[in-house]
């Protein structure tokens, strides 16, 4: 080596240590302050998952009517244990919200969007109890806690949590202040989430964040990861038919025998609902109703890719199902999934319906419906067609009780938000499948909406199943090596906010 290289190295070294201090969060420093954290995960693993266990033995149903109090004082409370350090339980005309700041003296700040409610449930149809969350071994997954909102979303929202709690273990400093808001009737088509957001307080705080996320369980059964920058709308309502009403038919159940002579309110739904979709009641037919934005040469390709990746078969068996609508492609089933808006009956109610026969004429029938909006729909608009396409077609008697809802929300994929979390999944050595927007739906409207426009989605490692459904599941040892348990999902949190922070 000739004598000047010894002083070239040196002076490299020097201008490299220097960087590292300028900049702060470079990636040596990153990877040492990940293995501090890394060991606090996994000596806090048996107190986060308790944690978890505990959250889910507390139910709050807001449909129910069913410890939301309870819920909103949960909430506040795991936020202070997670370091929050200024929590307000915030009421509303409905169920309570949780509003909760941390400041590290960061110079970045993130927004989360949290519930505490959960779906309801039926004992009798789930094989574990639903609320002992209890840890069992599912075949092809894993270790798994099972329990009502294992997945949705007290899992994920539990694994964030434990992330907090490892960060501040290790000794570190929170890479990102954070603002965060709760809602305990997201279950319900949050209604009253603007009287949460928009409070003069909390609006102030969304303005500083570089956009709002929710923690969520992002992987498949095989470890892939789809990020989506958007989510369908929704409306919640019932329509009921009832003879008091109408003006025709029973005031009070009768005797069948008498629909010789009277009318009936149930037939009379049965064919209000007629009017609302074709015959094979997937194309909606409500006269004036909002007009979807056709979907984007760009959206198109975004879906063929993805449809390539995800397995037809495997999503069949997931959803029990053997053909799509149409029969048609995968590809354009999907395309079909992401462009179009629905009209859904979750059920029907009338009458008599316990064991044998009643012979009544019921005086009164209501079906639970919901509508899925696209970009270019709004939820005031589609419920304002509703009812005049009710009124028009001789069923302005029906009554039309909404219980929730909200538009769509978009956010570009070029936001700081979305290319955060693929960063950090194609630092994992993962390749994310990009999808325009969620079927299901969530409020991020009240984020991305006026007047904050936000960017806003989800994000989060680990995988779960059974939101709504019986035997809800959240993985907390993965036999799968693509696919992360409870700890890989925590590490995912802590990667996206040191990410966030750049």
């Amino acid at each position: 080596m000739a004598p000047h290289d010894g002083h070239t190295r040196v002076a490299a070294i020097l201008v490299a240590l220097a960087t590292v201090a300028i900049l702060g969060t470079d990636f040596a420093r990153a990877a040492d302050d990940f293995a501090d954290i890394r060991k606090q995960i996994a000596a806090r693993h048996e107190e986060a998952v308790k944690r978890l266990q505990d959250w889910i033995a507390l139910p709050s149903i807001a449909a129910e009517n069913l410890n939301s109090t309870e819920g909103a004082e949960r909430m506040a409370q795991l936020l202070r244990e997670a370091g929050f350090q200024q929590v307000t339980i915030v009421p509303t005309e409905g169920k309570p919200g949780v509003f909760a700041t941390l400041d590290a003296g960061a110079s970045k700040t993130v927004g989360l969007y949290f519930m505490y409610d959960v779906k309801q449930f039926d004992p009798a149809e789930w094989t574990s109890p639903p609320l002992e969350a209890q840890i069992i071994d599912k075949a092809g997954v894993g270790r798994v806690i099972v329990g009502r909102g294992a997945v949705n979303q007290k899992g994920p929202e539990s694994a964030f949590l434990a992330a907090l709690h490892a960060i501040r273990g290790a000794g570190k400093k929170l890479p990102v202040n954070l603002v965060l808001m709760a809602e305990g009737e997201e279950e319900i088509g949050s209604p009253h989430i603007g009287q949460i957001v928009h409070r003069p307080e909390v609006e102030a705080a969304l303005r500083r964040c570089v956009g709002v996320f929710m923690p969520s369980a992002a992987q498949d059964p095989d470890g892939i990861v789809t990020v989506s920058p958007g989510a369908k709308g929704v409306v919640e309502l019932e329509l009921v038919s009832s003879g008091e009403k109408w003006g025709r038919g029973p005031a009070k159940d009768i005797h069948s025998s008498l629909k010789a002579m009277v009318d009936s309110p149930a037939w009379h739904l049965i064919k209000a609902l007629d009017t609302l979709v074709s015959e094979d009641g997937n194309t909606i037919t409500i006269d004036g109703y909002p007009k979807p934005r056709p979907i984007s040469a760009e959206e198109r390709a975004m879906i063929a890719e993805a449809s390539r990746r995800r397995s037809e078969e495997k999503s069949k068996q997931q959803l029990s199902v053997q053909h799509w609508i149409d029969d048609l492609p995968w590809a354009q089933a999907n395309e079909r999934l992401e462009s179009q808006p629905t009209v859904n009956i979750q059920g029907l109610v009338g009458g008599y319906i316990g064991p044998g026969g009643k012979t009544i004429l019921p005086h009164r029938a209501a079906a639970k419906i919901d509508l899925r909006l696209v970009p270019d729909m709004k939820k005031d608009d589609a419920v304002a067609a509703l009812k005049a396409h009710l009124a028009a077609h001789g069923f302005g008697d029906i009554e039309v009780n909404v219980t929730g809802g909200y538009d769509p929300t978009s956010t570009v994929a070029s936001a700081r938000l979305i290319q955060a979390q693929i960063a950090v999944l194609k630092r994992a050595g993962i390749d994310p499948v990009m999808w325009p927007r969620n079927a299901g739906s969530y409020p991020g409207y009240a984020f991305t909406g006026e007047p904050l426009k936000l960017a806003s989605g989800h994000f989060g490692l680990g995988h779960g199943s059974g939101a709504h459904a019986p035997d809800e599941y959240y993985v907390i040892e993965s036999t799968n090596p693509s696919v992360q348990g409870f700890d890989g999902a925590v590490m995912s949190f802590v990667q996206y906010l040191y990410e966030l922070a750049k």
